[in-house]
């Protein structure tokens, strides 16, 4: 490879590097050619980009870019490096257990992970990156935790409506919001730590009374 093959793949993994903000890099040594194109293929039909590299020219893109952001990969460097980009933080890791489970096999193996600025480092680490949430998993989390109350306000004045209660509609919501309130923030309260009792201070002494005239 001449200088200048050497510095076009440097300029395209840092344009890859900029693009993503997940990347792994994994150990395809002793794989088949036959196995690194049904690799591909599956990397492909997950929109999941594979890279590989030499080792070499991969530091040196990282290191252009900020050495200091991923200094904890340049250890993982070595053997043979095939990389995996992906905007889903989790769908390499999904592929590389599937991928290891059809095959009987042990590789890709995970020589390190860089998940939106977190690093990961060693195979290890595979099982924890297949049930990482992802951001819109999150936000559909949070999105239930908050539709929760809403929804019981709405079954509330439905049963209301339907089973002539005696109580007002501003009753019936008021009690349905409160309960609603109370699930929401029962685990917060579970996971507060309870307060140490405050001792009680001793009485003081009663003064001797004056004594009379």
């Amino acid at each position: 490879m001449t200088k200048d093959q050497k510095n076009e793949v440097i300029v395209l993994l840092k344009e890859k590097f900029n693009q993503y903000n997940n990347f792994y890099i994994t150990d395809t040594e002793s794989l088949s050619v036959e196995q690194i194109s049904n690799l591909r293929r599956t990397c492909f039909s997950k929109q999941v980009e594979m890279k590989v590299a030499k080792n070499t020219l991969i530091r040196k893109a990282l290191e252009s870019l900020d050495s200091e952001k991923y200094a904890g990969l340049f250890d993982s460097l070595n053997n043979v490096t095939a990389l995996m980009f992906s905007e889903n933080p989790k769908d390499p890791a999904v592929i590389i257990s599937a991928f290891r489970k059809v095959n009987n096999g042990d590789r890709p193996t995970l020589k390190a992970a860089f998940i939106n600025g977190d690093i990961f480092v060693g195979d290890n680490s595979l099982v924890a990156l297949t049930n990482i949430k992802t951001k819109n998993e999150l936000i559909g989390e949070v999105i239930g935790l908050l539709q929760s109350p809403a929804k019981r306000v709405i079954a509330a004045l439905l049963n209301h409506a339907e089973n002539g209660s005696t109580k007002t509609e501003t009753e019936v919501v008021a009690a349905a919001v409160e309960v609603a309130v109370e699930e929401v923030a029962a685990p917060v309260a579970e996971a507060a730590p309870a307060e140490a009792p405050v001792a009680e201070a001793p009485a003081a002494e009663a003064a001797p009374e004056a004594a009379a005239e």
